[in-house]
Order: structure tokens, then sequence, then C-alpha cells
């Protein structure tokens, strides 16, 4: 059991370069972060600001060109691949804002995939993903396919895949980006709700009123943090 407050993230001048012919392009410039377990971080700046270059960072999809990046103390850039994915499986969730989701399988399957992944019994499978539905209100439609489902409801299952591991953190990427106001204010009521329960989130969005539903919000811009205060 790790302590409320206890650091879950910590960079050290994280920088990321791109080598684009023969220009190099350094997409993060130098970021000192601290994320505390139980925070909702928002992490906001426009289009080239480098935040998802810094999420794929902090998810384990990729790994710095210098700088540290120590997740629950572990220091993530000299890991090999295999422990970057045992850390993605087991210990982050990842919503999306394009859902991500198998369109043969239905809603239960889809949510039970990363449990497969690492090999849970079938049983305990089984009950994970019905109280992953639950938490996201969607048991009453966990036999219909995304073809059969809206927008929302697709992101639901998205989120109830991202709980079923039960990770140490929730990472959303633009999760309202394809719904419309009314349905994206929805979703987000739905990560209030997890917060309030104990997830730590991490949130990547454009949208100011987004962003406000955070408890503190990064500003990012041009690869360095412009701005971080409590919301």
């Amino acid at each position: 059991m790790i302590d409320k407050g206890k650091i879950l993230i910590e960079t050290l001048d994280l920088k990321k370069r791109y080598i684009s012919g023969k220009i190099d392009v350094w997409a993060l410039k130098g970021i000192n972060l601290k994320i505390d377990r139980y925070e909702y971080v928002a992490i906001m700046g426009h289009s080239g600001s480098g935040k998802s270059t810094l999420l794929n960072i902090l998810g384990c999809l990729d790994v710095p060109s210098e700088g540290q990046y120590k997740f629950e103390n572990e220091d993530i850039c000299n890991l090999d691949d295999n422990r970057l994915s045992e850390i993605r499986n087991r210990k982050i969730g990842f919503v999306f804002q394009a859902f991500n989701l198998l369109p043969r399988l239905n809603a239960l399957a889809n949510v039970e995939l990363p449990l497969l992944y690492n090999n849970i019994p079938g049983k305990i499978r089984l009950e994970r993903c019905e109280q992953a539905l639950e938490a996201v209100g969607l048991t009453h439609r966990k036999h219909h396919k995304p073809n059969e489902l809206s927008g929302g409801q697709c992101q639901r299952i998205a989120l109830a895949r991202a709980l079923v591991n039960n990770p140490s953190l929730i990472f959303a990427d633009e999760p309202t980006g394809n719904l419309d106001t009314s349905t994206g204010l929805e979703i987000m009521k739905i990560f209030e709700k997890l917060h309030e329960r104990g997830n730590t989130i991490v949130l990547v969005t454009h949208e100011e009123y987004i962003a406000k539903h955070a408890n503190r919000i990064i500003l990012l811009k041009d690869g360095i943090v412009e701005n971080d205060e409590k919301n």
C-alpha cells in the first residue's frame, strides 16, 4: 500500500529529440514534473507543444532522449522492452480519442483483453470485467458490439478496459475529442467519480473546459512547462 501524497511520477530535465533528415527536432526541451498518487492532472497545449510526446513517455510507450523519468520510484529510462511492456500492462490504463475497440468483440470481451494478456484466470476475469463495467454504468450493454453502441458508450467501454487491471495510473488522451459537448461532459463526470474513489488520472486535452475538471493544470508550450497551477 502506497500512502496518499507519495510521488507517482517524477521527471528531471526530460528531453525528447526526433531526427528529420539532417534536422534535429526537440519535442521536449527539459520537463521537470512531480505528480503525486491520487492527483487529477490535465496537460494542455497547442498542437506541437509536446503534450502527446510527454504522454507517450510517461505511459512507457516511448523513452526520452535525455533526462530522467521515475515511475513509482523505478527508473524507466534504463528498462528493456519486456519490463516496459509489463509496466504498461499491469500498472497503466489508457483511454484514447478513437476508443480503439475491436469491432468483432462485444463490450465484455473488449474490457477483458488486458486480463487475457496478463493470464488472469477466467472466473477472476469475469468478476473484474463486471466491476469495471459497473463503474462506468454499462453492465446492461455488456453483450453489445461497438457498432451497436453510441460514441459515449464506446468511450465508457474503453474506460472500463483501462480500469480492469486496477492500474496505478489512468492516462486519457483527448478522451472527449470524438464526442459532442454533452456526451463529453458525461464522460468527464465518470472521470470525476473515478478520481473520487482513488484513481490517479492524467488527462491530455486542448479544451480548456475539459481541463477545468482536473485539480491541476500543466500548460506546455514549445516543449517546456509554461505554467503549472492548482485548479
